[in-house]
């Protein structure tokens, strides 16, 4: 048994062909949240405030759909969302709808901390916000110059988008500079356990892109997008819909508490037999110290580490014989 911690920024169609300025600044994210999380652990921080940590890092990185880089609604505005959980506990805490909170996963924790709620949502949630002091801004801070042109790519093609999939082009000989599995976004997450074996997960994400107002997907459902018991932590990425369906994250640890799978297992089946392809991903750590990043996207950005000294950091599956 011994430490483990695992990252995710998204998962979806992301080209091989993805040029290296889109592809590097993402890459150097995983990297450097990592190495907090790790160096979090190390200095003895409870699992929980380590996913907590890193996923407010990523949420203040312009290049993932979390915090600041969230995407658009198809009337312009962002409603941000967030889950975490405790898995010794089960003590979770998530929010929806936000529109001012700079770190939605930290006002998640309080609403599990500070109230006998674990859902808050829209002006409650905002309301809550305020009352507790965490930091907010103007909305007009979320919204970004290439999430804009993003909504009007998207709105052009008449469809929504799921973190990486590039928009269906009217003029698909036209090139855009976000046609092509831009990495500006892309759901956050994290799952650690530490060496006495205590797991967390925490989830956040700006949704997906030209989504109706008031929509809420997979990340603040528990059990959907984020999951924590005595025997893993799981964070989820994908199509919000098909995750929901499937229950994924809840689904991993059901098949470890229930069918005697290991993590692993547990979370390739998930994957591979239990949502359509090419709509889902997750990073899991089991309470062994065990580790496993799973998906059946084109890709999915992702990064993990453990006591015993493996470390991964990766965007495209993984070639095994």
């Amino acid at each position: 048994m011994g430490w483990a911690i695992a990252v995710q920024g998204g998962a979806g169609d992301i080209p091989v062909t993805l040029a290296a300025e889109r592809r590097e600044p993402c890459e150097a994210a995983m990297r450097h949240c990592l190495k907090i999380g790790v160096d979090a652990l190390k200095a003895q921080k409870s699992p929980l405030d380590v996913v907590e940590l890193v996923v407010r890092e990523l949420e203040n990185n312009p290049h993932f759909n979390a915090g600041r880089g969230s995407v658009l609604t198809r009337e312009g505005t962002v409603e941000m969302e967030a889950s975490i959980m405790d898995g010794n506990t089960k003590r979770c805490g998530a929010v929806s709808g936000l529109t001012t909170v700079v770190n939605p996963i930290s006002l998640a924790r309080l609403v599990m901390e500070k109230t006998p709620h674990i859902y808050l949502a829209f002006d409650g949630a905002e309301r809550f916000a305020r009352e507790q002091g965490v930091e907010t801004v103007d909305s007009s801070h979320f919204i970004t110059q290439a999430n804009i042109e993003r909504l009007k790519q998207v709105q052009e093609a008449n469809r929504v988008q799921i973190d990486y999939t590039k928009p269906i082009q009217k003029d698909e000989k036209k090139e855009t500079p976000t046609a092509d599995g831009d990495s500006q976004i892309g759901t956050v997450g994290c799952v650690a356990v530490d060496s006495h074996g205590n797991l967390a997960s925490a989830t956040s994400t700006g949704g997906f892109v030209n989504k109706m107002v008031g929509r809420i997907g997979d990340t603040p459902i528990i059990g959907a997008g984020t999951y924590a018991n005595n025997l893993c932590a799981v964070s989820a990425t994908g199509k919000g819909e098909a995750v929901m369906r499937a229950t994924v994250a809840r689904d991993v640890a059901a098949l470890m508490e229930f069918k005697g799978l290991s993590l692993k297992e547990a979370a390739a089946y998930v994957i591979e037999e239990s949502v359509p392809r090419g709509t889902a991903g997750l990073v899991a750590v089991s309470a062994k110290g065990e580790v496993t990043m799973a998906l059946n996207t084109t890709g999915m950005y992702r990064a993990c580490a453990t006591e015993d000294g493996y470390s991964e950091i990766g965007i495209w599956p993984s070639v095994q014989n």
